[in-house]
């Protein structure tokens, strides 16, 4: 741990920034004063808003009120660079991309923080020893108040702290202070679970069913599904493993939902008629859906194992496995319990931290029912599925506090006293605090790793001198360290796109016109599913941590276990894409 901070250290002193500057389409005939003064704002909006990269298209009407302004001898800012919300860019547009990075330097926490999480298992001490790398790198050395005040004042940190904090922890509190969901888990298991197979099976298809992705699937699948699982000796690895492999996989492929927008933003090459209007866009991120292959096989391989049918595990997780089946937890002094009960104990740390028996942690002579758990959940589904399409996006906040304040009123309508509610939500707010606190940390370590512009180093080092053949094997690599180091996929997004896209469209030119249409659409999947990878196998992505969360999965052990399904289906993909690439071209 000292060499890693001395490394960082000897980095600061030795770490040179490196701009880059991409001109798309890169024969744009554009008046060189316009442009050299808008790749100075972009930089300079680089700086304020420590990105990495900043990408702005720049039609003729915003690059002539920038020479207006230069004769006029005004000062030219950020918003005379902006098109307007309504406005389709003209054929003569150009993207312009500036960028900076560290060099090696700029991957150096990451690497810091996934090789201690990977060898001791200790997220907590891995995060913050890669948050004072970054933050010696680029120079920081007052770490609280140049790094972590402003960081933890940011949206993102206070969003995480309410949701999964207050509101995630209070409705679990309340649903162990009730029993609620072990009521429900009786009723599911007397009317449609049988074993372990078919406890699989129904993880498995509310995956499915909730594709809107992300943490929202994470949370809904699992805190639905986990007292099931318990039940019927499914390991705490199998159940995060399908949690996490059936969220953002499946919202890419049944994309109806914010990801179709969102990247439509980011693909924008002028000169391209299929990627011309934001429809265009769209509708094109709807074609490549049937070429996500690493999310189809990665859908395709949780469903293998829910039916006891996967190939490839890995010994840790085949012993995970059999140990579940094997090996129950204690059982309840009361027989009448014990007969029920089912569930797993294995040499995991609980993230959710509640300890001992959960019939204990019931508030006394409370009796619930199946329906407790049922309505704040429905509640939960049909405002957060609901605003996602009706709005721009799923409302998960809205969803969560309606959920907590209806499960607390049904709590106290059948007789749950305000001081053992009160005692629940507590309990709840403690068992999440630890994970809020590693997602806070992840959070930070993300935003300060895409400013040293890590992300834009890795993808540097492909060039357009790649084989065609093997560029969307290269990409899916490219993109997917990316997002195992920043710990997002829709921060890879924001990166690679708007390098990436034009780098296939200039490989494609040399093609015919449908082959390089094909070539794009395979390389546009590529990046897409390689920043799901990394998002789904890094240590610090939320949610592979609300995954383990949820799951009560011991986070690295379910880092482990996953690695080797998910490099599986990964192999297997970048195989399907180069086949796919020889065939269209």
């Amino acid at each position: 741990m000292v060499a890693a901070v001395l490394l960082s250290f000897v980095g600061s002193r030795l770490a040179t920034e490196t701009w880059e500057i991409s001109v798309q389409p890169t024969d744009a005939d554009v008046a060189p004063e316009p442009l050299a003064v808008a790749t100075d704002i972009l930089k300079s909006e680089v700086i304020q808003q420590r990105k990495s990269t900043v990408s702005q298209v720049l039609d003729a009407s915003s690059l002539q009120r920038v020479q207006q302004k230069m004769d006029a001898d005004e000062a030219v800012v950020f918003a005379d660079l902006e098109l307007p919300a309504d406005a389709t860019p003209t054929d003569d547009a150009i993207r312009l991309t500036v960028g900076h990075h560290f060099g090696i330097w700029s991957i150096l926490p990451a690497i810091i923080t996934l090789s201690l999480c990977l060898v001791f298992r200790e997220p907590l001490p891995a995060l913050l020893l890669g948050i004072i790398s970054a933050a010696l790198i680029l120079s920081r050395f007052d770490l609280t108040d140049a790094v972590l005040l402003p960081a933890m004042a940011s949206t993102s940190a206070a969003g995480i702290l309410l949701l999964y904090l207050w509101l995630l922890g209070g409705l679990l509190g309340i649903w162990a202070k009730t029993g609620a969901a072990l009521a429900f888990a009786d009723w599911t298991c007397a009317k449609f679970v049988r074993g372990p197979r078919s406890a699989k099976l129904v993880a498995w298809g509310l995956g499915i069913l909730f594709f809107q992705g992300g943490t929202i699937s994470t949370v809904l699948v699992g805190t639905t599904v986990r007292p099931i699982t318990d039940r019927n000796r499914i390991s705490p690895e199998e159940l995060s493993y399908v949690v996490d492999s059936t969220a953002s996989p499946i919202a890419s492929l049944i994309a109806f939902n914010a990801w179709p927008a969102y990247v439509g933003a980011l693909i924008f090459v002028p000169g391209v008629s299929y990627l011309a209007t934001e429809s265009d866009r769209i509708g094109f991120f709807f074609q490549c859906a049937p070429l996500s292959f690493y999310s189809i096989f990665a859908v395709l391989g949780t469903f293998l194992l829910s039916i006891d049918k996967a190939p490839v595990l890995g010994k840790r997780f085949r012993e995970a496995i059999a140990k579940s089946r094997q090996v129950g937890r204690q059982s309840h002094p009361n027989d009448a319990v014990s007969k029920t009960e089912n569930s797993v104990k294995v040499e995991t740390t609980e993230p959710t931290g509640f300890e001992g028996d959960v019939r204990e942690q019931i508030a006394d002579g409370y009796h619930a029912s199946a329906f407790e758990f049922a309505i704040p959940l429905i509640v939960l589904i049909v405002i957060a599925v609901g605003t996602g399409f009706l709005g721009s996006k799923p409302q998960v906040r809205w969803a969560f506090s309606a959920a907590l304040v209806v499960a607390a009123m049904i709590a106290l309508c059948r007789g749950l006293r305000m001081q053992s509610l009160i005692e629940g939500i507590g309990d709840g707010l403690k068992s999440v605090t630890v994970v809020s606190v590693i997602l806070v940390m992840a959070v930070i370590l993300g935003g300060l790793t895409k400013e040293l512009g890590g992300g834009l180093y890795v993808s540097g080092m492909i060039g357009e001198n790649a084989p065609h053949l093997i560029v969307p094997a290269v990409l899916f690599v490219m993109t997917g360290a990316m997002a195992f180091a920043t710990g997002t996929s829709f921060g890879t997004y924001a990166i690679a796109f708007p390098l990436t896209m034009p780098l296939s469209l200039s490989i494609a030119s040399g093609m015919a016109p449908e082959s390089g249409e094909w070539f794009v659409m395979i390389c546009f999947a590529a990046v897409l599913n390689g920043s799901v990878w990394g998002d789904q196998c890094s240590p610090i992505s939320d949610t592979t941590i609300l995954s383990s969360l949820v799951s009560g999965c011991d986070l690295m052990q379910h880092v482990r276990t996953q690695l080797v399904p998910a490099c599986v289906a990964g192999f297997l993909a970048m195989v399907a894409w180069t086949v796919m690439t020889m065939i269209v071209t």
